[in-house]
């Protein structure tokens, strides 16, 4: 027997309605406080979050949902769906950690669990983890009542630096997806604007020839010769590209350890980010230039591979009023005397710099002695110039999405740190991640029981892109940077 839509009447809003999901969310929060906390414990970079993605399969599976594994030819990646008929509506989550972060919980100074080990210092622990409740409590909406439509939970590898969203978006696991919800860790409780850089990550491979570097320097064609030619190209590139761009590098083979021997190969790897995809495109061609131009100064060759890419955000302000409305509601984690003493530890090793910059990066005015947030920012605010990329910009060309953050650690912790590590099994991650499942399902929900918002959001998707075809940033031909591969 197929599910019944749900009537036009019904408000996305209705406080019975959130309170059933809400509900739901608290009633299975434990199992995945745990699961969050298991992550967190077992942290993975691109690519080898076999353990991560495991733990994420495993629970899909005892939840109940029809699962598929090793999507995209991704083998740490996943897709569970349920329900049946009506719209898709996909919520996204992440495993992945970083490395070199390894320290230990609830520390409130760097101290390593294992030195130079992974760390999960961007929170993806919780993200993962507060989407794949979120998906389960919209699974466990839909069922109770009946209602048509399919929730699917994608399970998303490598968002630090691998693109794993592209390639699934390039394998069309997004064709048939009305609407992605997702969210992320952060220091205060908001929609999310939908303010990034698009990027391509690429190794600029040089090809010279050895030789003895005192008796016969004139033999030799020096591939570190031109890999520092085109820093330098690209440093004076700076001062004429556009100022929101950004452009980064590391040399990832120097040619070797012995000066006495003229380096014949040597690789530099970039990371060139722009505010949208078609000024990527032109930037990408300058930077190409730059390379060939140092390659023609020394006698080398050069070659250039993309590893990945990703897109610009795009928003839509139904999504976000839709959202925003519920969040309102909701409210902020709730947190206690002893998370703002907890918290009060923590700030305490951050500079004013840091502290004054978590203010500066979601557009809102700075608070003195403020140590967690536990209220709602407004929708509309100034935009930031603090701007990174991420791979959900991909999805967002392909699919209307929405994304929220939620409060999971003290305000003026610095992304990417020994401090946001230390604090992922907190209570303050608890609290925050239960609300970001709250506010993901309870959008879903609403957007389940009031079909009218997907085709308002679709519609306006469409608009924003006339004219704008998306292309990929990961040609067709890239393979995902598997480690070893490059």
């Amino acid at each position: 027997m197929q599910p019944t839509p749900a009537p036009e009447s019904q408000s996305a809003t209705d406080s019975d309605l959130l309170q059933q999901v809400w509900s739901l969310i608290d009633e299975k929060k434990g199992i995945f406080w745990d699961l969050s906390d298991r992550i967190w414990e077992t942290p993975e970079v691109n690519y080898t979050e076999f353990k991560s993605s495991q733990g994420h399969l495993d629970l899909l599976k005892k939840q109940g949902f029809r699962v598929a594994e090793g999507v995209a030819d991704l083998p740490t990646a996943m897709m569970g769906e349920a329900g049946e008929g009506g719209p898709v509506i996909a919520i996204l989550g992440e495993y992945d950690a970083l490395p070199g972060l390894s320290q230990q919980a609830d520390v409130a100074q760097p101290l390593a669990l294992e030195d130079g080990a992974n760390g999960h210092g961007c929170g993806h622990n919780m993200l993962g983890s507060a989407a794949l409740l979120a998906a389960t409590a919209v699974k466990d909406y839909l069922q109770a009542n009946g209602l048509a439509g399919r929730v699917r939970y994608y399970g998303c590898p490598a968002e630090e630096g691998g693109s794993g969203k592209g390639f699934m978006v390039r394998a069309g696991l997004f064709d048939d997806v009305d609407v992605a919800i997702c969210w992320h860790p952060g220091a205060f409780n908001c929609v999310t604007d939908a303010n990034s850089l698009a990027c391509n990550e690429l190794n600029y491979h040089f090809s010279g020839r050895a030789a003895h570097a005192a008796a016969t320097p004139h033999l030799g064609r020096s591939a570190l010769d031109a890999v520092e030619l085109m820093n330098v190209g690209i440093n004076y590139l700076r001062e004429h590209m556009p100022t929101s761009a950004r452009i980064h590098y590391a040399i990832t083979d120097s040619g070797g350890f012995s000066p006495n021997v003229v380096q014949a190969k040597a690789t530099v790897r970039y990371l060139v980010r722009t505010r949208t995809l078609p000024e990527l495109t032109e930037l990408l061609k300058r930077v190409d230039k730059v390379a060939q131009g140092a390659a023609l100064m020394t006698e080398t060759t050069m070659k250039c591979n993309i590893l990945s890419g990703d897109a610009n955000l795009i928003g839509n302000r139904v999504l976000e009023e839709l959202m925003q409305s519920h969040l309102e509601q909701l409210g902020g984690p709730g947190f206690d005397d002893a998370d703002y003493a907890y918290a009060a530890r923590f700030q305490e090793t951050m500079s004013q710099e840091e502290i004054r910059s978590a203010y500066q990066r979601v557009g809102c005015a700075y608070t003195s002695g403020e140590l967690l947030c536990d209220y709602v920012l407004p929708l509309d605010r100034p935009e930031s110039s603090m701007i990174g990329s991420t791979d959900v910009g991909s999805v967002s060309w392909v699919v209307p999405t929405v994304q929220c953050r939620s409060a999971t650690y003290t305000i003026g912790t610095p992304g990417h740190s020994w401090q946001l590590v230390a604090q992922g099994k907190s209570s303050l991650a608890h609290k925050g991640l239960t609300q970001a499942a709250k506010l993901m399902a309870s959008t879903a929900v609403g957007l389940f029981t009031q079909p009218a918002h997907i085709a308002e959001a679709k519609a306006e998707h469409a608009r924003v892109l006339e004219g704008t075809p998306f292309v990929n940033p990961i040609p067709d031909d890239v393979q995902p940077p598997f480690p070893g591969s490059h």
